[in-house]
């Protein structure tokens, strides 16, 4: 009839929750929902801290879905007393949870995740000197059954041409001009989820309808520092300068040096980075070659004058731009008379053209660069491998998020930002754990080596040392 301690009591001390409950401080987070709640209409709400607490401590377990939550919290001490809940005391209906995360959207849940990163950033564990960034991709909640083919712009485009009066807009019907490409396969579509894209992430694994995480990682202690979630068909090359923007928002720290694989290796990424000051530790991508055409590095570049120079010493001048920089062509009377005609481009063709992309002499420094790297930019390359993708590792094995638990580019988002904060809050734990550690070898030194008088009135250097190597 009676509990003759506190649930507290009952936990051992190791226990993840009860460390991290010593770190945790959701205060903030009632003002912050205040206005989402009515105070004297409706049946009384659940606590919002409360809520969280559930949320994270099902992260902590790798419980991600709400019914096995809720069904594990009714047995689980542990999670009862980290939540606030007593043993007598009636737990929420896990459809609460959802329509929490409804109400509240992504961008509050996006603040639980930054004040992670603010008390890392307190507690030492940011300096801001070295990132890692890297994407992985989330596999969609969805079946294969319920992917159609995305074919409704292709019908709508035919049907605009038909009432033209003709695809090619002519009298006759007739198609004049050069001919078209060979058609595009159409693109799947889940009707459950549409926000999910099929991808993969290497060649050899077949396509899959998926999310992808993008993850910044501080290399001192592994805290995530900014995470985003898109559609699996965005490139990670194309989120990086917002990525950076955000990182240096969340932490209040420049990045120094960032490192990344070659997906980053863009002309317009290197370019970005030169302009804010901010070493690129990034293999370049190779380059693109066809059969029987020179590659573009035997072409030498003249910004100042933009002209290209060919092999044979002719120059290219600037002929039309692109989305992502310009052409340059030759002249065909000197292409016509060339020596190295046959090896230059195809026999079909009678010029050669060039594309020079935004950043162009960005991405030759880097390749330069690449070729001169040393002990220090290798080491560092080396810790971007298991720093980041091992948080990846980390994030899918043991807190669920190998899978999207709900549907839709903002749920799974909310998901990735609570996976993100549990693995902050592991590393403050950690740092506690290590500074209690480091307090009770110290006052054992301390007690080992009393000075003349019997008195322990300092540290030894090897006692402090380890104190302020734990702080």
């Amino acid at each position: 009839m009676f509990v003759a301690c506190s649930l507290r009591e009952l936990i051992p001390a190791d226990h993840i929750l009860r460390r991290v409950d010593k770190v945790l401080d959701l205060s903030w987070l009632r003002g912050e929902v205040k206005d989402l709640y009515d105070e004297y209409q409706g049946r009384p709400s659940i606590d919002p801290e409360a809520a969280v607490r559930l949320m994270l401590a099902g992260f902590f377990q790798g419980i991600v879905h709400d019914r096995k939550l809720m069904r594990e919290a009714q047995v689980n001490i542990a999670i009862r007393w980290f939540a606030g809940y007593k043993l007598h005391e009636r737990l929420p209906d896990h459809s609460s949870l959802t329509r929490i995360r409804q109400r509240w959207g992504e961008a509050r849940f996006k603040r639980i995740f930054q004040k992670t990163v603010g008390q890392c950033v307190k507690a030492g564990l940011v300096d801001g000197e070295t990132t890692h960034m890297d994407a992985t991709l989330i596999r969609a909640d969805v079946s294969w059954e319920s992917l159609v083919d995305r074919h409704a712009e292709k019908v709508l485009a035919e049907n605009s041409d038909e009432s033209r009066g003709g695809d090619d807009g002519g009298s006759d019907g007739k198609r004049r001009g050069r001919p078209r490409r060979r058609e595009k396969a159409p693109k799947k579509m889940s009707l459950t989820d549409p926000d999910a894209t099929m991808t993969t992430s290497c060649n050899s694994f077949h396509m899959e309808p998926s999310y992808k995480q993008h993850t910044a990682v501080d290399d001192k202690a592994g805290v995530i520092v900014d995470v985003g979630v898109t559609t699996g068909e965005q490139s990670e090359g194309e989120q990086l300068a917002g990525q950076i923007q955000r990182v240096e928002e969340n932490t209040g720290k420049k990045v120094e040096t960032l490192t990344g694989d070659a997906a980053y290796g863009h002309a317009r990424n290197y370019r970005k980075l030169e302009d804010r000051g901010t070493e690129a530790i990034i293999p370049p991508q190779k380059e693109a070659v066809r059969a029987g055409c020179l590659p573009l590095r035997r072409f030498k570049y003249d910004a100042m004058h933009q002209a290209v120079r060919c092999p044979a010493g002719r120059i290219l001048r600037r002929s039309g731009c692109t989305a992502n920089g310009a052409i340059y062509k030759a002249k065909a009377h000197d292409c016509g008379r060339c020596r190295l005609r046959n090896r230059c481009f195809s026999p079909r063709q009678k010029f050669r053209q060039v594309q020079i992309v935004d950043g162009y002499e960005a991405l030759l420094r880097a390749r330069r660069k690449r070729l001169r790297w040393g002990l220090r930019e290798r080491d560092k390359y080396h810790r971007h491998r298991w720093r980041v993708e091992g948080i990846h590792g980390e994030a899918k094995t043991q807190h669920g998020l190998r899978r999207a638990t709900r549907r839709g580019l903002w749920n799974v988002a909310i998901q990735a930002y609570l996976t993100a904060a549990v693995m902050n809050l592991k590393r403050l734990a950690a740092l506690l754990c290590l500074i209690f550690l480091a307090e009770i070898l110290c006052r054992k030194h301390m007690r080992a080596h009393p000075d003349s008088h019997g008195r322990h009135p300092t540290l030894e250097p090897h006692g402090a040392a380890l104190y302020a190597a734990a702080a």
